[in-house]
Parts: C-alpha cells; structure tokens; sequence
C-alpha cells in the first residue's frame, strides 16, 4: 500500500484479517486458490510497508531487496496466472472453461516475461512524495502490450466466469487501474495494488453467498430425497 509505512501495515493486518475470514468461507476445494487471494494482497502490503521503512536507510539494503523482489514478484508474476486460474478451477461451465484455459496460458506468458526481468535486469524502489516508485530497466519497447496483456489475463477472466458477482470485481478492478493510470501512472504497480487490495472485500461477499446457495441447494436435494422417499 501506498502512502506510508504506518497504512502500509495497517492495510496488511486488515487485509490479512479479511482473508482470514474469507477462508472460511470456503466450502469446496476448488474455491482455495480463489479465498487466498487476500492473503496474498496482505502480505504484498507488509513487504511494502518494510520497503518505506528500509529505502531511506542504506544499511538495510539486503532486506530491502528482499522486500522489493517479494513485491514485484507478487504484483508482476503471481497475479497473471493466479487470478485466472483461481476463476478457472471454481468454474463449471466447459465452454466458459475453456476460455479460461486461454487467459490463463496468456497470464502464464506474462508472468514468465516479468520473471525474465526480475532475475536479469535492474530494479530500484525509491520514495517519491507519498509513493513508492519502482524504476527498473524492463524493454521499454514492448511495455504497453505486456501490461495489456496483463490486464486481460488478470481482469478479463472475471467476466468470463459464470460464478455470481465475479463481474462486479471485475469491473472495480478494471475502474481502480484505470484510475491509477489516469492519476498515478508513475506509480502503478504500488497504488494499483492499494485498490486491489480493497477488492478482497468483494471476495469474501462472493465466496459468502456461494456458501449459502450452496447449503441451500444442499437442503433442496435433501427435502426431494424426503419427498421421494415418503411417496
């Protein structure tokens, strides 16, 4: 999160705690993946939060590195594949499927790309106002495609998928980086990932109501067996 470090481990203790709760929310296994979304947002924010506190002090620069590459790991290579293979493995549906198979071999590419530039070119996180920006020396040439790529395997698969108000996430998703592009390009990865995190609200109301349709649809099949076996 940006900021500062104080919202910076503030949000992660909220958004963890959020997380947490979103776990439990968790009534088959394919819905893991999804729940832990969270989580992970959480953790992004700590390793954040340390970054505010290691940039100005350059006897910390080993834990600062650490720090950063944790981030950019998260933020660059983790979400292109996670997000839309958690939507994969909670989808039922084999054309909607099959799609998702497409965004999420995309998301792949893109993550692999990211990876490449992580381990073999420069990064450097500075305090820029109240931001963090990371500057880095990733081909300029082929930036925008790979973040329009980027942005349809991690936004797109929640329109996609047939599970109830994943659309809606998708379209907060979609508004809060468009926001952040508007306002903050020079910042993306850092303020983006401040209205990501916000969304992980949106995931504990999807996975809530799965849940109750769920015991719902179980209740449902148990009065017809009942009924069936009354007759």
């Amino acid at each position: 999160m940006c900021f500062s470090a104080e919202a910076s481990f503030a949000g992660g203790v909220l958004i963890t705690a959020i997380g947490v709760a979103v776990v439990t929310k968790v009534h088959k296994p394919s819905q893991l993946l999804f729940a832990s979304i969270p989580i992970f947002f959480g953790l992004q924010q700590f390793t954040e939060g340390v970054l505010w506190l290691t940039i100005p002090n350059p006897e910390y620069i080993g834990i600062q590195k650490i720090a950063t590459y944790i981030f950019l790991v998260m933020a660059d290579t983790l979400w292109p594949f996670i997000i839309p293979l958690s939507v994969l493995l909670m989808e039922q549906n084999a054309r909607k499927k099959k799609i998702l198979w497409y965004m999420f071999i995309s998301g792949l590419f893109v993550s692999a790309y990211y990876a490449y530039c992580l381990v073999f070119l420069n990064v450097t996180p500075v305090i820029n106002g109240y931001h963090i920006q990371y500057n880095t020396d990733f081909p300029k040439l082929i930036s925008y495609p790979v973040f329009a790529l980027y942005l349809i395997a991690t936004i797109t698969p929640l329109f996609v998928s047939s599970i109830q108000r994943t659309h809606l996430m998708g379209v907060l998703m979609f508004f809060s980086c468009l926001i952040t592009a508007i306002f903050f390009t020079q910042f993306l990865t850092s303020v983006w990932c401040f209205f990501a995190a916000i969304i992980s609200a949106v995931i504990f109301w999807i996975l809530r109501d799965s849940k109750r349709k769920f015991h719902f649809d179980r209740l449902n099949l148990l009065k017809l067996q009942i009924e069936k076996g009354t007759t």
